[in-house]
This record gives structure tokens, sequence and C-alpha cells, in this order.
């Protein structure tokens, strides 16, 4: 049967012990990864693996033995409890060992579960998962985590208290980080949170969180945005020594400036167009975007704009210049336009 996106989140969290078993599959291997950690932490409890309940079988020593999974599955253990058969990094040239072994499945049998990668409709494993009576197939997707999944981590790491400004900017930093960092993230809060009855607000949010990804580029960014011309230059040598081309940099200046554009543009004021961006501005530089928007105005962002797809074309073309003199130039005398 197939378990879709919106039912998923709360079958991984309390899933029915008298399944045969659930395919998981994705593109993204650790969002994957996640969500069968958290399906068989639920079935199995958090003693389940030391108490030997868990059989962990690589899809390569499946290939090898088939008899594996249908050992796995009938096998008693030590411990009382419920037991699963996980089978890992599953691909369709597995099909036939694994529906035979679920067709072979009982009652009191070890729940199978199965990762795989990205498959098609036409993918055989998939369409038994899905025409299973008793099973199930759930595809991971790579959307952001919903509200609700959002607190269900919370919940997970004992962070009840919340503030809504606090799971606002939670809910931004979900869509901007990998599932592994915002699972950490999440973490590092609940730690931080020990012995402190006061709700979670965002200051704690911005103490823990990690950086962007593209935070060394947006320093020089904000730099140049905010008009201290004498400061490119320094950044910009450290960060070409850290390999960042200048087309890069022209590309990042780009989409800065046009989010600046937007947010000074929005009938509600550049605070609500910086909040309303796509994708989200990280919520540490919200603030100062916003403010960076205000500054410049419209028509001074339109000509930063236009520098830039000018700069853009010549670091395209066979020109000899040195190419990140190039882009030094331009962020400098952008820096000098916003500081009229």
């Amino acid at each position: 049967m197939k378990l879709s996106p919106r039912d998923a989140a709360g079958y991984f969290a309390k899933p029915e012990p008298h399944r045969t078993g659930l395919l998981l599959f994705g593109n993204d291997t650790m969002r994957v990864a996640l969500k069968r950690q958290e399906l068989i932490s639920a079935l199995i409890g958090p003693n389940g693996d030391d108490e030997m309940r868990l059989t962990r079988i690589p899809a390569a020593d499946l290939r090898k033995d088939p008899a594996l999974l249908s050992d796995a599955i009938k096998a008693q253990g030590f411990f009382p409890g419920p037991r699963v058969a996980f089978v890992e990094d599953a691909t369709d040239s597995l099909a036939k060992i694994i529906t035979a072994a679920l067709d072979e499945w009982q009652e009191g049998d070890a729940q199978v579960v199965v990762t795989a990668g990205s498959l098609t409709p036409r993918s055989a494993l998939r369409k038994h998962f899905e025409g299973h009576r008793n099973a199930f197939a759930a595809g991971i997707y790579d959307d952001p985590p919903s509200r609700a999944e959002i607190e269900t981590l919370l919940a997970g790491a004992s962070l009840r208290n919340v503030s809504a400004e606090a799971m606002a900017d939670l809910t931004d930093l979900s869509r901007i980080l990998d599932p592994g960092d915002f699972r950490q993230t999440i973490e590092k809060l609940s730690l931080y949170k020990i012995g402190d009855d006061t709700p979670l607000n965002p200051a704690d949010i911005a103490a823990l969180a990690p950086a962007s990804t593209e935070a060394a580029l947006d320093e020089v960014l904000n730099i140049t945005a905010d008009g201290v011309a004498s400061r490119i230059g320094p950044v910009l040598r450290r960060l070409q020594a850290q390999g960042v081309q200048p087309v890069g940099l022209c590309i990042g200046a780009t989409r800065h400036f046009r989010v600046l554009h937007a947010a000074a543009s929005d009938p509600s004021g550049p605070a609500q167009g910086i909040s309303r961006a796509r994708p989200p501005v990280h919520f540490k530089m919200r603030d100062q975007m916003a403010r960076q928007a205000s500054k410049w105005g419209i028509n001074k962002l339109e000509q930063a704009l236009k520098m830039l797809v000018d700069t853009d074309l010549q670091l395209r073309s066979a020109a000899a210049a040195p190419q990140m003199a190039v882009m030094e130039r331009t962020l400098i005398r952008l820096a000098m336009l916003g500081a009229r």
C-alpha cells in the first residue's frame, strides 16, 4: 500500500507492529536514513539494537546470500519484543529475493524495513510493496519538514515550551539546513535548555544555529551592501585563497541585490519583503538585509543590478582583464554607490 507524505510523519512516529514491512525510497540518502532511524526506533524501542532485535543486511550481502533475509525474518531472538530485519540500499536487482521473503512472512515474524534510492513507478520493488495488502511503500521527498514534523522533533528533544517567534525561526532554519544538521541543531538546543524553564526564543536559536553554508560569500556581500569599501579587498583575498571564483561571486552578488530590490519594492515595507523572499533568507541576516534594502532604495538597487549584469557579461567574455580584479572593482563601486 502507498503511504502518502501527509500520513507518513504520523506513521513513522507510531508504526503498526503487525505490518509485514515498509519500503522507504528517495533521492536524498540523509532524509531516507533519518526516517528509517525514526521508524526502527519506534518499532523496537531505544534498546532494540542492544538486545539484538535488529538485523542489518547490506544489499551486497543479500546478493551473495539470498537466504539472509528469510532467516532474519524467522529467527527468534534471546530477548523478548518486536524484531526488525533491515535491508539497506536495496535495488530492483533484489526485488525477487525481497518479495519472496515478504510472501513467506507470518504473524510474529520480524518486520521488514527496506531502504532504497530513487525508484520509478515501474520499479518491481516499489510495485510489490505498493500492491501488498500488509506492507507500505513511502517516498521520501526533498521538501522541507512540515510544522508537524518540526513539533515532533522538538517533543522528542523535550522542547515543548517554544515561543511563536522561535518556531518561526526554526521553520526558516529547516528550509536552509539539510535534515541532519537541522536535527543536530534541535539536539543542541535541547542540551542548551536543560534546567531552563523559560520558553525557547530566537536568541537561543541564534546562539546555536550553524552559519549558512554560504557564510563566507555572505560576508563580502554584506560588506558591499553596507557601503564599507575599505574591507572588500582583504576579504576578497581570503575568499580567493579558499577557491571562490569571480563568476560565482558575481552570481551571488546579483542574487543578493535582487532580494534587496524585491524587498525595497514590497508595498508592506522592506522587512515584510525580506520575510517573503524565496528561497528564504537566513534568519540571522533578515534584519540586516531589511536595513540594506531600506537604505539603498529602488533606484540605486536598479543601478546596482545593471552594474552586476554588465560585470557578469564581461567575466564570461574573452576579455584578458584579471577576473577577480574586475569583480573587486565592481564591488567597490557598489559599496561607494550605497554609501552616498
